[in-house]
């Protein structure tokens, strides 16, 4: 089935203007920081005392990862931002103001022990509740539910003061199985060929953007420093100078930069900055080798974002399947397109890679998460060049069938119910650690 109607055209824009958007710092913390942000909103004095709720995979993702232009990490300091900096209408670029003086302000809440973060038990994947309190006995409370920017409710002492409208759903990419769309590998090649180059250009703003923290992590000295140290390693002669190289030190330093703190923002997908670095780059790094036109790397990065969002849709926001493997797979897809693969060649990229790297574990999100980038870019890479020799892994091999589509809704429910059990012990081992 082709994607050649208005309504198509309409679906598709949506969902990558809805799905792929600028995010500051990491989302899950980020999204901390909006609940607790509009949860101060409905006060009239400055909040005194923040309690925060959250999901275990929010808590999860949350505990150690660099908090934008503040140098610290983890969610109690998101928490306490959210109580003295930022507007909920930015959304997730609310920390986009963050300065020595509101640093200085919220290390001061944590340290008077006024800040506090828990796990809630919830059916939501993606769940976040934010009390906050002022110096007059007030309280003012939001919720986040299922996706990170998703404020559904805030209360003032009890009482409703702002309720999300219904609206139509349409989002993909929700823990709530009411909420998907249907989409197809064939539709979406379908739909990145024949949509006018004009009505996708927009999609290019994501190179641009994400091209900037890649360049920031391989001049700077962010996290682990995977991506310039590959670079370097490069330059040196140890390793080659080749397209996958290139793709994997380029997206490797974006994460590097993202996760240990930078202020710069990313173009995420799905509600993930990493995953919309690692969709991203990788094709742009090829798009580069093979001087691709601009229509050209936007096509290449419609399928690209889009196979991704495809992909979420089945798995969840959050998952014990580290989201890496989901993005990558998109990429692949991008540069088989560009390296003149079609609907086969990108079908056989897809399954190379659900073959190789299904069951990377998601043990929070942290600087260490560029080593699963360089490893998911380099996979896709392998998985797209193997396709376009006609070579795919056999639907006689552990999850893969002959069906693309079911051999991605197999990967899904690996991640999605075959690791549930390993969600929770990740939770157990991540938060015990130095006990005993």
């Amino acid at each position: 089935m082709g994607c050649t109607t208005e309504f198509c055209y309409s679906k598709y824009l949506k969902l990558l203007h809805t799905e792929v958007v600028p995010a500051l710092g990491c989302t899950e913390p980020i999204a901390v920081a909006l609940a607790v942000a509009k949860a101060r909103e409905t006060l009239s004095a400055r909040a005194d005392r923040v309690e925060v709720y959250t999901s275990p995979n929010i808590y999860k993702n949350g505990m150690g990862v660099g908090i934008p232009g503040t140098g610290l990490t983890g969610l109690l300091v998101a928490a306490a931002l959210g109580a003295i900096e930022g507007d909920s209408t930015d959304s997730l670029e609310l920390l986009k103001n963050v300065n020595a003086e509101s640093v200085k302000l919220a290390n001061e809440l944590i340290a008077a022990s006024k800040v506090a973060v828990s796990v809630k038990s919830t059916s939501h994947k993606l769940f976040v509740e934010a009390i906050c309190y002022d110096s007059n006995g007030n309280q003012g409370k939001a919720i986040i539910v299922d996706k990170h920017s998703n404020i559904v409710s805030a209360e003032r002492n009890g009482s409703i003061v702002w309720k999300k409208p219904e609206e139509p759903v349409e989002t993909v990419a929700s823990d709530n199985p009411e909420e998907k769309i249907s989409l197809t590998i064939t539709e979406i090649y379908s739909f990145s060929q024949e949509v006018p180059f004009s009505r996708i250009e927009f999609i290019l703003k994501s190179a641009q953007m994400n091209t900037v923290i890649a360049q920031e992590g391989l001049t700077g000295n962010y996290g682990l420093k995977v991506g310039k140290t590959l670079a370097e390693y490069v330059k040196k002669g140890v390793l080659s100078d080749d397209m996958a190289n290139y793709a994997m030190s380029l997206t490797a330093a974006a994460s590097d930069a993202r996760m240990a703190g930078s202020t710069l923002p990313v173009m995420s997908n799905s509600g993930s900055g990493n995953q919309g670095l690692t969709a991203t780059l990788p094709v742009v790094a090829v798009a580069e080798r093979l001087n691709a036109s601009p229509e050209k790397l936007a096509r290449a990065l419609v399928i690209s974002h889009l196979v991704a969002i495809h992909i979420k849709s089945y798995l969840g926001r959050l998952s014990a399947l580290c989201g890496c493997v989901v993005a990558s797979a998109g990429a692949g897809c991008g540069i088989s397109y560009l390296m003149g693969g079609g609907v086969p060649e990108i079908e056989s990229t897809i399954k190379n890679m659900i073959g190789n790297v299904t069951g990377m574990i998601c043990d929070g999100a942290k600087v260490g998460c560029a080593l699963k980038v360089s490893s998911g870019v380099n996979s896709a890479v392998q998985s797209a060049l193997l396709a376009l020799q006609g070579i795919c892994i056999s639907a006689n091999d552990g999850i893969i069938e002959d069906d693309v589509e079911k051999t991605i809704q197999n990967m899904c429910r690996v991640g999605a119910e075959g690791m549930r059990e390993t969600d929770n012990l990740l939770l157990q081992i991540m938060t015990s650690k130095g006990e005993g």
